[in-house]
């Protein structure tokens, strides 16, 4: 085997090792499990606003995914691929596949406050009815009003699939918006280029690419 093809195998290896490891927002130091049911960690980051950092968040999605994104440059026409190629496999929901975000509250903020500033983020991604992102403002709004507000260390997960948005605080299902241009403006929110939490996009480039 040539040093090239070494290096590449190790390269191989070790993304794969990163893959099946738990990760930990360094902005943050709050940590997240290697998998979420049936798909697996891509990355993490932070949620700020000014110099407070509110959450943490990281994205799930599937191996398939993942794989992908493996046999891409991270550096390559800065990364502009690897970027786009994320963007269209967390919102390719055949199969049932699906992508997860699950933030992790670093700061407390109140029901109202976390459930508008989400909505206000999805509203101009979403080409689809708007009363779609009021239902899920709802959801999120009643999860978190249950326990008075999103205080540190509250878990707000948003499964994005076929089926459109599926919502859970502290593990505890809120409901579900059948909408799949709500799932699609969802993943937009933390994927696309005006996202809310680079960080976090350049954890997932960083842990699943290649050089």
């Amino acid at each position: 085997m040539s040093p090239f093809s070494r290096i590449t195998a190790l390269a191989v290896l070790l993304l794969a090792s990163l893959s099946q490891a738990a990760m930990t927002d360094p902005a943050t130091n709050i940590a997240f499990s290697p998998k979420l049911r049936e798909n697996d960690i891509f990355g993490v980051g932070v949620r700020k606003k000014g110099p407070i950092k509110v959450y943490s968040v990281g994205m799930y999605c599937s191996e398939t995914l993942k794989n992908t994104m493996s046999s891409l440059s991270k550096t390559a026409d800065k990364g502009k691929k690897a970027l786009d190629a994320l963007c269209a496999g967390a919102k390719d929901f055949a199969e049932e596949q699906s992508t997860s975000f699950l933030l992790q509250m670093n700061f407390k903020v109140g029901a109202e406050k976390m459930a508008s500033a989400i909505a206000d983020s999805v509203s101009p991604r979403h080409t689809g009815n708007p009363a779609d992102v009021e239902d899920l403002k709802g959801l999120i709004f009643q999860g978190v009003s249950a326990k008075g507000a999103a205080v540190k260390g509250t878990t707000i997960q948003f499964d994005c699939s076929s089926s459109g948005v599926d919502v859970a605080v502290d593990g505890a299902a809120q409901g579900n918006v059948n909408s799949t241009s709500l799932a699609e403006a969802f993943c937009d929110v933390y994927l696309d280029d005006d996202c809310v939490s680079p960080s976090m996009r350049q954890s997932i480039l960083d842990n699943c690419c290649a050089p």
